[in-house]
């Protein structure tokens, strides 16, 4: 069973840029309602896809430097990565049913 895996900006790069498969990349914080809406979904998501997609999160008041990195200016903010690339975002909270298709159709 595949789990959500916790990112820093020191390993950001390791985690996610330098990942082999695609990564779904949460940008949250505990104060965040809609993050906090987002976080169960993603923890079944991890489980339901296995291999096929790492889903990793980052904190954005610990880790400043890697939400600067994207832009990111509001959360929950989603990315999707390819390659060491970010090829989609998807700004707020979805349903399971459109986030799984999020990251279908990115991945």
């Amino acid at each position: 069973m595949s789990e959500v895996l916790h990112t820093t900006d020191a390993t950001f790069e390791a985690d996610v840029l330098r990942s082999d498969v695609p990564v779904l990349l949460d940008f949250w914080a505990p104060w965040c309602g809609p993050c906090r809406m987002v976080g169960p979904i993603l923890d079944e998501l991890a489980a339901e896809l296995g291999d096929q997609v790492k889903i990793v999160k980052i904190n954005i008041d610990e880790n400043q430097a890697t939400p600067a990195q994207f832009g990111v200016r509001s959360i929950p903010t989603l990315l999707m990565f390819k390659e060491g690339k970010a090829v989609a975002s998807q700004v707020g909270a979805l349903p399971k049913n459109q986030l799984a298709a999020f990251i279908t159709k990115n991945s």
